[in-house]
């Protein structure tokens, strides 16, 4: 069964009887073998998830999405059939803190992170060089103050152009336009640290230092035109000494938000969320 071509499938529907049932049953009709399952109800929206690893003979791609179709009108479900084993096309966005980008680049080289790499898009030039340590292009879309819409009206036709599955904000500076949050749902993830709301602004980590914070973290989650409140991918903490300047707690920070971001993106190239209105469900 090894070597016939593997896909992953999630649905989203709401709960009822027998639909692990009738998937099963609509995959072992088309000679599928099932390799993976995880599925999870939630009893207070009434509403199930499910994300399935299986084998099918070469070809029969079209007969399973046929079933999958008639099992989707016959459920009100939600459905999403990708071949297991491709390489997602991720465009990485920075400004000029290289902790993110340069973690994701060696995840990404040493095979930890199945994507393509088509462009690195910047509003400064100071990851050029980490770009080009990689072979990956770079391209310096500068967002001046006095001229924003403009500049993201070229930053969104690029990234039509590029036509990307996954776009990565790894320490993007800028705010988005809802426009272009609209035209990628669920497809760009964006890493913030934990500060928020309690200490806005500049210097969030000089203000935790002065109020004596004993935790810090950061969030993965995806972008909406809401800042910072899109539903959350990954989080995760790490402590802080009585002892810890300011300096330890940038240095921490860093770590943690490259652990999250790297996660996150794992669990997206993986087809491992599924969203429900503002919240996820994740089979990590």
């Amino acid at each position: 069964m090894d070597d016939r071509p593997r896909f992953r499938l999630s649905i989203r529907c709401p709960d009822q009887h027998g639909i692990v049932a009738r998937i099963a049953n609509a995959i072992a009709n088309t000679d599928g073998w099932i390799t993976e399952a995880a599925q999870h109800t939630d009893a207070e929206a009434g509403w199930f998830f499910m994300r399935w690893v299986f084998s099918l003979p070469v070809d029969a791609e079209p007969d399973l999405r046929e079933r999958l179709d008639e099992l989707a009108r016959d459920l009100g479900m939600d459905w999403w059939l990708a071949a297991a084993d491709t390489r997602p096309r991720v465009v990485l966005m920075v400004s000029r803190e290289p902790h993110c980008l340069s973690d994701l680049l060696a995840r990404w080289s040493n095979g930890e992170l199945p994507m393509e790499i088509p462009a690195i898009l910047s509003n400064h030039r100071d990851l050029e060089p980490l770009a080009r340590c990689y072979s990956i292009p770079f391209e310096h879309i500068p967002v001046p103050r006095g001229d924003r819409e403009a500049a993201f009206a070229t930053l969104q036709n690029r990234l039509a152009e590029l036509a990307p599955d996954a776009i990565v904000l790894a320490r993007y500076m800028q705010i988005l336009p809802p426009r272009l949050c609209d035209e990628h749902p669920e497809r760009i993830l964006n890493i913030h640290h934990s500060f928020l709301p309690s200490f806005v602004g500049a210097r969030p980590y000089h203000q935790a230092f002065a109020r004596g914070v004993k935790l810090i973290g950061a969030t993965c989650h995806y972008v909406t035109e809401d800042l910072d409140a899109g539903p959350i991918i990954e989080q995760d903490v790490t402590r802080i000494r009585h002892d810890d300047g300011v300096q330890d707690l940038i240095r921490k920070g860093r770590d943690v938000e490259r652990w999250v971001l790297a996660r996150g993106l794992r669990y997206h190239l993986e087809g491992r969320v599924l969203t429900h209105g503002n919240k996820t469900i994740v089979f990590n």
